[in-house]
């Protein structure tokens, strides 16, 4: 990207520029990022549009876009600095038991590993803290995997070290790689009729509870049901499974929830679990990162220890 006539001229803090204005899509948000002033980014983006020889961003009414050459050097430019800040910091490698780092994890509502890692973070790496984000997925719909893709973005913008998320494929620049696999079962409170005779015909017939983030009641189980000429009926919808957990201990409604979390949470709440009449797909939990972070040691070391905390053992 840079020949040796201009590498003389380069500076380092142009690239980080250039990240976070990519990232930003805003000027004066970039500036606030790097605790620099909207002028003195406007005047590093000058600089290194006559290094690039490309204008690099456009400026719209809403912020600026990327040019194609911009796009293009995205990844390399996250690569090369993965790389600078790996150099200045390998003077002092990670060390979970003595580390004192806060990671950012983003994951949906009823993720199964946060109990487990916790435990393992309080017997290894005690002075590690653990920030969990909520990913939202923008609207409903009825792929579960296309409703986790804003995720990419949340990663490139380093809101989140790593999100763990049904993911079924990650763009070339990241990396997604399996912590579980995840299932259904269907959740009712202690005593319920449905419990005693959890059959597909009395699974139309009650009432349903789905939780849904922007309260569409239409979701895989319907399209598997529709597959079958059959439908439910959606009751209430809540916006995360641990309400919806508490709803259901308290009302005749039943729902489909994964089936991990149901183990986690179940007793707490006073629910009991039956299979589900009906053939769901399983999905993969998998935990995806920007391929430039796998430089970053404390970050690998975090997607293992996920894992483990899921799956009980270690991973190469």
């Amino acid at each position: 990207m840079l020949n040796e006539i201009n590498l003389a001229r380069a500076d380092l803090n142009l690239l980080t520029l250039f990240e976070a204005v990519l990232s930003e899509r805003h000027v004066g948000r970039a500036a606030t990022r790097l605790n620099l002033t909207p002028s003195a980014v406007s005047h590093g983006l000058g600089r290194l549009r006559r290094l690039l020889n490309d204008p690099l961003f456009l400026r719209t009414p809403k912020g600026v876009v990327p040019t194609a050459r911009a796009t293009a050097l995205a990844e390399p430019v996250a690569d090369l600095l993965a790389r600078a800040r790996r150099v200045l910091s390998s003077a002092e490698p990670f060390d979970a038991a003595r580390s004192t780092r806060r990671f950012i994890i983003g994951a949906p509502d009823g993720s199964a590993f946060l109990v487990p890692l916790l435990a393992i973070l309080r017997d290894r790496a005690a002075g590690i803290d653990i920030g969990l984000r909520q990913l939202l997925p923008p609207q409903g719909g009825h792929s579960v995997e296309r409703a986790w893709t804003p995720v990419f973005a949340e990663l490139e913008a380093r809101s989140i070290d790593i999100a763990i998320a049904p993911i079924d494929r990650a763009p070339p620049r990241f990396v997604a790689r399996t912590i579980y696999e995840e299932d259904f079962v269907v959740v009712a409170r202690a005593g319920h009729p449905f419990a005693a005779r959890p059959t597909l015909q009395r699974f139309c017939q009650m009432q349903h509870l789905v939780v849904s983030m922007t309260a569409d009641p239409y979701g895989f189980v319907d399209d598997a049901l529709a597959k079958q000429g059959l439908a439910r009926r959606d009751a209430l919808t809540v916006p995360d499974f641990t309400l919806g957990l508490a709803a259901v201990a308290e009302t005749d409604l039943i729902a489909a929830m994964p089936r991990r979390f149901v183990a986690t949470h179940a007793r707490r709440f006073g629910v009991v679990s039956r299979e589900v009449p009906l053939k769901l797909r399983s999905y993969s939990i998998r935990a995806a990162i920007l391929k430039a972070a796998l430089m970053d040691e404390g970050i690998a070391w975090l997607v293992n220890i996920t894992r483990e905390a899921v799956v009980g053992r270690g991973t190469a």
